[in-house]
């Protein structure tokens, strides 16, 4: 599983890089999210492994760094965020890999692969951003990811299977929300710190 999991990692990192995201035109103005990921996020990640708790579910993000950085920026994104997770957790390599693999990689591709076919389906409409990619896209994606998790091997601790699945549908409900939530404010506000969101596109602005 590790080296299935390394080679994921490696296989998204490459493609990453070979789109070059530091060529996007857009790529200045997604400086703040950039940053505010690798401060905030790698403390979230690292959460569980800092205090030991009954359910030690962790917070994702990976959905809103997607929509915010796009998929070629936020790969190495969220592999630097596992790194940090690691130094600030003091957790082994194995670990960190983990954590880019499940929390990072894996939801932040079923998220493009599921906006790509919203945006096909039912079109470019501004509720159908927030709602379907932000909120409701976000959920099915991290729980997803969560359930492909527990598939692999990774039960939570202490709980049978179909417990374990029901915490992360409820984890899955809560970083939903907040990727929704942040979603629409800066579709109001920041547009241009969302590299998944177009004025012209959705707003039909020529």
């Amino acid at each position: 599983m590790v080296l299935a999991q390394a080679g994921l990692v490696a296989l998204s990192l490459a493609i990453a890089l070979w789109l070059r995201p530091w060529r996007l035109k857009n790529v200045q103005a997604l400086a703040t999210p950039l940053l505010g990921t690798l401060v905030v996020l790698p403390w979230l990640w690292a959460l569980p492994a800092l205090k030991v708790t009954p359910l030690p579910l962790q917070w994702s993000g990976a959905c809103l760094v997607l929509l915010m950085l796009g998929w070629p920026l936020a790969v190495p994104v969220l592999c630097v965020t596992g790194a940090l997770a690691g130094l600030i957790a003091g957790i082994g390599w194995q670990q960190q890999l983990d954590l880019v693999t499940w929390l990072g990689i894996v939801p932040a591709t079923l998220a493009l692969a599921l906006g790509a076919a919203i945006r096909r389906v039912l079109g470019t409409h501004p509720f159908v951003y927030i709602l379907g990619r932000g909120f409701l896209g976000s959920v099915l994606c991290l729980f997803l990811a969560g359930a492909l998790r527990q598939w692999a091997g990774a039960e939570l601790p202490s709980l049978a299977t179909g417990l374990s699945l029901v915490g992360r549908w409820l984890m899955a409900w809560g970083d939903g929300f907040v990727t929704g939530m942040l979603c629409a404010i800066f579709v109001a506000f920041r547009p241009w710190w969302l590299a998944t969101w177009s004025d012209e596109l959705y707003l039909r602005r020529g």
